[in-house]
């Protein structure tokens, strides 16, 4: 299915508990797992969450584990909050997500002067010594992001300067030669059903990319196109892709197809040759030669000319990379 999609406010949930005060580590498990989940504490031991399929599942499972320990849980799903407006509790959510995001800031200002020392040549820095200290910053942000529920300014402000300093890095091997920034494993369960926001105006990384996602990772991928600009103003169940600081987006040489396929671990053989194909196209660096390429390219750039908008765009690339994947296996 492609189309926009409303994700407006669907409620929230609200859970309440009591443990025995001994063992003490009882509710510090409790606490830790709510913390964890990205609740907020408004009083007491009341704790509230965006109403969602995961934190209602999680809100079931933690009245389970208050109820072994001799305490007691509950929890309620309300549409508002009588004492307290959404916007208020919107911004709690907002400011206890900017502290999460604190620490990885302040790594990030350390980062930012390291590698201007050493493109000023003041300074020496080990390259994958600086390498793993952003890789390390960007899967701290990518675990605060996943309960980012309301797509916090700071944590906007955040991905778009890792993305700054992922492409300084690119160019600041000790070596002189090209390195890969890490490219993070990721679950295919946790991206199911998600709403996945690209560019406007297709082409061929997205049109790729989208066939890759519909075909092996997410079957009920719901597709969004916005402008640039309005990438920081989505929701943390849209995914992005082939955006800059997108979710999944171009890593030094490897284009977001490429990115997908190595994120999800994809063993599928005819997947390497339409990554050769695909990394040619969009990136053009002669990396892979191939005498096919200009009419594929021709015949994505007739739809891209022909379509009356975004969705039959993709929808109709999505087509032609299916055909080349059944013309290989």
């Amino acid at each position: 299915m492609i189309h926009n999609v409303n994700t407006s406010h669907s409620g929230w949930l609200i859970f309440f508990y009591s443990v025995p005060s001994k063992p003490v580590n009882a509710r510090m498990k409790i606490w830790r797992r709510l913390a964890k989940a990205g609740a907020i504490l408004i009083k007491g031991a009341v704790y509230v969450l965006p109403y969602n399929e995961e934190n209602l599942e999680l809100c079931q499972w933690l009245v389970s584990e208050v109820t072994s320990m001799k305490g007691e849980g509950a929890f309620v799903m309300v549409d508002k909050i009588e004492t307290m407006n959404y916007k208020e509790i919107v911004e709690l959510f907002n400011y206890q997500r900017g502290r999460d995001y604190s620490l990885i800031e302040k790594n990030m200002e350390e980062l930012e002067r390291k590698i201007c020392s050493v493109r000023k040549g003041t300074e020496t820095q080990d390259y994958k010594k600086l390498l793993d200290q952003l890789n390390k910053s960007l899967r701290e942000y990518e675990e605060i992001r996943r309960i980012d529920f309301f797509a916090s300014k700071t944590g906007t402000e955040l991905r778009k300067k890792i993305g700054t300093l992922q492409k300084e890095m690119e160019g600041l091997s000790k070596s002189g030669e090209r390195q890969t920034l890490e490219v993070i494993s990721r679950n295919i369960e946790d991206y199911h059903g998600k709403i996945w926001v690209t560019r406007k105006r297709p082409f061929v990384d997205r049109m790729a990319s989208a066939w890759l996602i519909k075909m092996f990772i997410d079957k009920k991928a719901v597709f969004r196109f916005v402008d640039e600009y309005d990438i920081g103003k989505l929701d943390r169940e849209s995914v992005t892709f082939d955006v800059s600081g997108g979710t999944f987006t171009h890593i030094g040489d490897m284009c977001t197809f490429e990115v997908l396929i190595k994120s999800f671990g994809l063993k599928d053989k005819p997947l390497k040759k339409i990554a050769e194909m695909v990394h040619e196209l969009d990136i053009k660096d002669e990396k892979y030669k191939n005498p096919e390429l200009k009419g594929i390219e021709d015949i994505l750039m007739g739809i891209r000319k022909t379509a009356k908008d975004d969705a039959e765009i993709l929808e109709k690339g999505i087509t032609v990379f299916e055909m080349l994947y059944a013309s290989r296996t």
